[in-house]
């Protein structure tokens, strides 16, 4: 199952059942893929991102995000870190080891030394600490619209 929003010219679509995804195609070409497990901060990047014009794709778990397959539209995978059972660093090596080459923005509350080392080894664009600004997500934004 999968939840449509469609408030002005971005919308977003959160991901609840990880089996849906699987053929889903991309919105669009404004596109931010968002991977965390606390509900209200999905809600929160949602909302954020559609005041920057961007369209989501909400995923509440890295088992749900495990099941898209379509990245050719995506600006960016803005994605947690501690996701429970997988990390995001994990995840995003997984994404690596799948030849996928999406730009990822890390974003985290656990901004330990040791973590930002292992995120900016995994080969990110950013790394932000939450909780982080509009404009700080918005300047990792248009650098990734300018590497994908």
């Amino acid at each position: 199952m999968s939840k449509i929003d469609r408030h002005g010219p971005a919308y977003f679509l959160t991901v609840i059942d990880r089996h849906c995804c699987r053929g889903l195609a991309l919105p669009d070409q404004n596109v931010v893929l968002v991977v965390d497990d606390d509900a209200s901060m999905l809600k929160g990047v949602a909302r954020l991102l559609r005041q920057l014009g961007y369209a989501s794709l909400l995923f509440p778990s890295a088992e749900a995000f495990a099941e898209h397959d379509d990245f050719d539209g995506a600006v960016c995978i803005l994605l947690d870190i501690n996701l429970g059972h997988v990390s995001g660093i994990e995840l995003r090596h997984r994404l690596k080891a799948a030849n996928v080459s999406v730009p990822v923005i890390y974003m985290t509350g656990n901004d330990k030394p040791t973590i930002r080392d292992a995120a900016h080894r995994s080969g990110c664009l950013a790394y932000l600490t939450k909780p982080f600004s509009a404009a700080a997500l918005a300047e990792n934004l248009r650098r990734a619209r300018h590497r994908s």
